[in-house]
């Protein structure tokens, strides 16, 4: 199984990077917005953001580009297998930020309900409205409030290290085959 699912993230977030002919500068940006879109708890909409946010991109800075293929990719670092653990994280980083340290509650009891509120509908988008409506009535703010400092970091360090990456491999001049 850990062999599979090495060879899903190889083809599905290494690859797009690699055969990118784009400039390294917008295949990093594609990391970034990825990123940012997959390090928040709406649930079942990442992808949805990062294509809102690439027409709202033409509209608005036309010459800022990024890579949209990676950006989709990277939307996948949350998925069903990662979730419970990402959700937890923002649920604990947000109380900590809150002050709310009488509220921490076991990671088995925490995606117990995460797993009853994702049963929920059956992959509509108001079964995505009902289950963030469930978290939020949950959960509340310190979940949402949590994800800002991870989604600012994991876009800061998927873009310096995207471009680190590419620009290095630019200039040894290899490419993937």
């Amino acid at each position: 199984m850990l062999r599979k699912l090495s060879r899903i993230l190889k083809y599905k977030l290494l690859v797009p990077i690699l055969r990118s002919n784009l400039p390294p500068v917008e295949t990093a940006r594609g990391v970034a917005v990825g990123l940012v879109s997959a390090m928040n708890p709406f649930v079942g909409i990442q992808m949805a953001l990062v294509g809102a946010f690439w027409a709202f991109q033409k509209l608005v800075l036309p010459t800022w580009r990024f890579n949209l293929i990676a950006a989709l990719a990277w939307t996948w670092v949350t998925n069903i297998f990662t979730v419970p653990i990402v959700y937890y994280v923002f649920l604990i980083t947000g109380r900590l930020m809150l002050g709310r340290w009488e509220e921490f509650l076991g990671f088995d009891e925490f995606a117990k309900r995460l797993e009853d509120i994702l049963s929920i509908g059956g992959g509509s988008i108001t079964a995505a409205w009902e289950i963030m409506v469930a978290m939020v009535s949950l959960w509340g703010i310190p979940l949402f409030i949590g994800c800002i400092p991870w989604t600012i970091f994991s876009g800061l360090v998927g873009y310096h290290w995207t471009l680190k990456y590419q620009e290095g491999r630019r200039r040894r001049g290899r490419s993937i085959t």
